[in-house]
């Protein structure tokens, strides 16, 4: 099995490369960005020194099915998709708020409301809920970039307040972000999933706002399955989540939570081919659709070659 590790591309009209944890972005005339989601996998704000194949092309092609679905509601970044783990996009100036959604209380919600707060960014949260219980309604929670550390919860009031966002264009980003996850709960509830909460993130090119990044992946999106979750509920079980919890879950068990001193375990081949699995799982769960591999061969060349046909057509 081969996986893609990280790259060291060089395109015609290249201006820009930016390696994160797990994506290689390669910035094409400061016009185009060429997004390889590579088959890195991190955790605990770690990256894992083994390379998953096949987890890059779940989450870019779970993305780039997602965001073609929703692209009537807003449009989208994405220009091409020329390869299972490529997506080439218009640059956007990015919003500085991420516009988190909640349709049930899980998570960093929970532990808010669990310690006794009954306001998460300004939104109020009715008494006498358990975790994961399903909210009256949908509710936005988003959160700024911090300058350093981690993304801190603002409220709407904070936003215009700072002049973060406009009102006009804050106001349609609300709009889109209800919009756009009653699409996906749709969506997931046809595959027997539970949509429990996402993020979005926008930018503005030409006066226009785009959605940007990826959508309803299980890297930005929580999933519960349907069937038994009233059940599971009612008794105070815990949900059975769709996510990559089980990496997290495999590295706690072999001592490993990020913390200063300790060492991530041995990924065996069987590890390795247990968590590609895993994810080709997930892929399927969530589209309903059957997991396609590539081609065997180079996969770096395969993955070069389309990105330059790609370019050369746009």
């Amino acid at each position: 099995m081969k996986a893609i590790k990280e790259t060291h591309f060089t395109f015609p009209g290249q201006t820009g490369f930016y390696k994160g944890k797990v994506r290689d972005v390669y910035t094409i005339d400061n016009k185009y960005l060429v997004m390889v989601v590579t088959d890195r996998i991190s955790a605990f704000d770690v990256v894992l020194p083994e390379a998953i194949p096949y987890k890059g092309q779940v989450l870019n092609q779970i993305a780039a099915k997602f965001l073609q679905a929703t692209s009537d509601i807003v449009p989208n970044w994405v220009v091409t998709v020329p390869d299972p783990s490529v997506t080439i996009g218009r640059i956007c100036e990015p919003y500085k708020v991420e516009m988190v959604i909640r349709g049930y209380l899980a998570g960093h919600a929970w532990r808010e409301y669990s310690a006794g707060k009954r306001q998460v960014c300004g939104v109020s949260l009715p008494e006498g809920l358990k975790e994961n219980d399903k909210l009256p309604e949908p509710v936005i929670t988003p959160t700024t970039k911090a300058a350093v550390g981690h993304d801190e919860d603002i409220s709407r009031e904070q936003i215009l307040a700072r002049n973060i966002v406009s009102e006009s264009d804050y106001i349609q980003l609300e709009n889109y972000t209800k919009a756009l996850f009653k699409r996906g709960t749709e969506i997931a509830d046809k595959q027997g999933l539970i949509l429990v909460d996402t993020k979005y993130e926008f930018g503005k090119a030409g006066g226009n706002i785009y959605l940007i990044d990826e959508i309803h992946t299980p890297d930005s999106s929580r999933y519960f399955y349907s069937e038994g979750y009233e059940e599971r509920q009612k008794n105070g079980g815990p949900q059975k989540q769709l996510s990559k919890e089980f990496v997290r879950k495999w590295l706690i068990e072999n001592g490993f939570q990020g913390k200063d001193g300790q060492v991530v375990p041995l990924m065996t081949k069987e590890i390795v081919q247990s968590i590609s699995d895993r994810y080709i799982e997930l892929f399927e769960q969530i589209t309903g659709e059957s997991f396609i591999k590539p081609d065997s061969g180079n996969v770096l060349s395969r993955v070069e070659k389309s990105i330059n046909n790609a370019l050369s057509n746009i």
